[in-house]
């Protein structure tokens, strides 16, 4: 297949919002004292990803909002301790979000990836993060000049996976389905999204999970691997 435009996810698949985000929080367990509720922040970090990851699952399928999940994900960890002021949860989290746009930590691979790919192919960003901090944090982790159009869930009014996300960036980005290709790790977000909106798809998959319904375009563990399929 002549593919002409490729959409990337941004969050785990270029940026590595996994140690950006990881250190981000232990700033704010320390500069908050969190000491108070609790001892270490391995324990408040295994009570705050999972619920965290729950929240974002949650709003990439539409069933709670932006406030509901910026506010809930910094509560529900103290909310054991007596502690469920959604004010402070909102200060906290404009103060996580900006902190996080500092970070600019890339995933393995990925600066080359798109050196390779940047003369052959159109590239857009297609991410569900927010506007605010997803501008900032391309811009500041040198990713901008890459990508001819960012693509975000929030200007388009839908999250992936929903088809009308990809219709939205195949008319904005001017890409024909049939010549498109979508990179990224989420599984349920890019990969089952672009599927069902009928766009070719790259599974990165570093920890090998199974799929769950059908078999992807393409799979690959490492961002490398790309590079031997386009």
């Amino acid at each position: 297949m002549a593919y002409k435009s490729i959409f990337l996810d941004l969050d785990n698949t270029l940026w590595d919002i996994n140690q950006n985000g990881r250190e981000c929080l232990e700033e704010v367990y320390h500069d908050y004292e969190y000491n108070r509720f609790y001892p270490t922040f391995e324990e408040y970090y295994a009570v705050y990803l999972p619920n965290n990851n729950h929240l974002w699952s949650l709003y990439s399928q539409g069933g709670i909002n932006k406030d509901e999940l910026t506010v809930e994900r910094f509560l529900a960890p103290l909310r054991p301790f007596g502690v469920d002021d959604p004010e402070y949860a909102k200060h906290l989290s404009l103060d996580f979000l900006e902190r996080t746009t500092r970070k600019t930590r890339l995933m393995e691979g990925a600066k080359e990836l798109l050196d390779y790919l940047k003369p052959r192919y159109r590239m857009h960003i297609l991410s569900n993060g927010f506007s605010e901090i997803q501008y900032k944090k391309i811009n500041n982790s040198g990713l901008a000049r890459y990508f001819d159009k960012i693509i975000l869930s929030e200007e388009a009014g839908i999250n992936k996976p929903h088809p009308d996300m990809f219709t939205y960036a195949l008319k904005n980005t001017n890409s024909r389905r049939d010549q498109t290709i979508m990179i990224g790790d989420s599984w349920d977000a890019d990969i089952v999204g672009a599927y069902r909106s009928r766009i070719a798809q790259i599974w990165f998959n570093p920890a090998d999970a199974r799929p769950d319904g059908f078999a992807p375009t393409y799979t690959v563990r490492s961002l490398k691997e790309i590079k031997e399929i386009l």
